[in-house]
């Protein structure tokens, strides 16, 4: 009954058309009037709390961030690089729009913002060099789903904080599945594109990949920086985001020189306002977290599954198909606050690695932004490209199946993710 009266309602106010962030709220005054726990103080406290994370102040500064490089020419950068190193081969924009999707990830952090980037500066040129528009915005959007995955990622910071999993080591078991990401979107475009008879770019000089690459080293320094700065221990991931802010700023208008000091008040009020949008989510999700395991909701799911504790493989593709239903309806960063305090005790009872599990389940949420009828990103390449929202849909398809794919691999070859991670610690 407990279970049917959070859902109930839960789903009941996102049927009304209720904002995410206050169904949850509805949702967890619900579960309190179930409960008879109603107390507006302890609603008002739990809220609050939910916010009140100093990892948490990471989300603002990678936003910013991103916000920084795509207004202050390092984005640019990064796809003028990608473009002269495999921009003259068969489908060479394709892979352009991949390489730099792994670059960028490695800059923001943010699958939105990588999106909206990409979009504005490769569209145009697939579709000048003759690739259909469908397949090209189709190709960008499962490109931005590497943005969570590759650090420094939002959503690791969210699953981290929800889950009590060290952020650092997140970080660094995503690097290598962000790649695997990208190798299978790559083979996924050959196979597409294969037919295709365009007329192939000249094959850039020596001199020029060189010139893209010094032009672009500042920004790819960043990555270096937080990789090498988390692993020495000189800063935690919540310093690092604002390292990363205060680097892309500096480099922004000191080296590049195009960002305007006229233009930072609105880079920061857009910054404000997705964090906003962010906080508050966590914040309204936190009071549900909490209700939840006052309910025992947590055990409960792992009595419903004790049969596949046994199993783990089992129990992992069991999450993960839940997890991809849930990302049809669901965003992101609701999806990692409302289920990550229902699945922890599950994998813990079931002696699986958090962070294998925290990998793996951050990248299902991350597809989740490309699976209709929701789709964030297939929102954001639609808008930024002006495409129909059908076109991105069928487009992103082959991709979409690509990533789901490659994710599977993962479940059943564990040491995919742990294998690298155990050269890092």
């Amino acid at each position: 009954m407990t279970v049917f009266i959070f859902l109930g309602s839960l789903l009941g106010a996102m049927a009304l058309g209720i904002p995410i962030a206050y169904a949850l709220l509805a949702s967890g005054v619900a579960l309190m009037w179930h409960l008879d726990l109603f107390d507006a103080q302890i609603l008002a406290q739990n809220f609050i709390n939910g916010a009140d994370s100093f990892p948490l102040l990471a989300v603002p500064f990678f936003m910013l961030a991103g916000e920084i490089m795509n207004v202050g020419g390092l984005s640019l950068r990064i796809v003028n690089f990608a473009l002269a190193l495999v921009g003259h081969v068969k489908g060479g924009l394709g892979y352009v729009v991949i390489l730099a999707a792994c670059l960028l990830s490695a800059l923001s952090g943010s699958a939105v913002a990588d999106a909206a980037a990409l979009t504005a500066l490769l569209l145009p040129m697939m579709l000048k060099a003759g690739h259909k528009k469908e397949i090209s915005g189709g190709l960008i959007a499962a490109s931005g789903v590497i943005g969570p995955i590759i650090p420094p990622s939002i959503g690791f910071v969210i699953f981290g904080v929800a889950a009590n999993v060290s952020i650092s080591k997140l970080f660094i078991a995503g690097i290598f599945p962000g790649i695997m990401i990208g190798m299978g979107l790559a083979l996924t475009w050959w196979w597409v594109g294969r037919k295709e008879a365009l007329p192939l770019p000249p094959r850039k000089t020596r001199a020029e990949i060189w010139a893209a690459a010094r032009e672009s080293v500042w920004a790819l320094m960043l990555p270096v920086f937080i990789l090498v700065g988390l692993r020495m221990g000189v800063f935690t991931p919540t310093e690092a985001a604002v390292v990363a802010a205060v680097y892309a700023l500096f480099v922004s208008t000191v080296v590049y020189r195009e960002l305007k000091p006229q233009a930072l008040l609105r880079i920061f009020i857009t910054a404000a306002r997705t964090t906003a949008v962010v906080m508050f989510l966590v914040a309204s999700a936190m009071v549900s977290a909490w209700l939840v395991t006052v309910a025992n909701l947590p055990a409960q799911m792992v009595d419903l599954l004790r049969p596949l504790l046994g199993h783990q493989t089992l129990l992992l593709i069991a999450i993960m198909v839940l997890v991809m239903l849930v990302g049809t309806a669901m965003d992101m960063t609701p999806t990692i606050l409302i289920m990550t305090p229902v699945l922890m005790p599950l994998i813990k009872a079931a002696g699986i690695d958090p962070v294998y599990f925290g990998v793996l389940f951050i990248i299902n949420n991350s597809i989740g932004l490309i699976t209709p009828p929701v789709g964030t990103i297939l929102n954001v390449v639609a808008g930024v490209g002006r495409m129909k929202m059908d076109e991105v849909t069928r487009g992103v398809l082959p991709f979409m199946a690509a990533q789901f794919a490659v994710m599977f691999v993962m479940v059943l070859f564990p040491q995919t993710v742990l294998g690298p991670l155990r050269w890092f610690y």
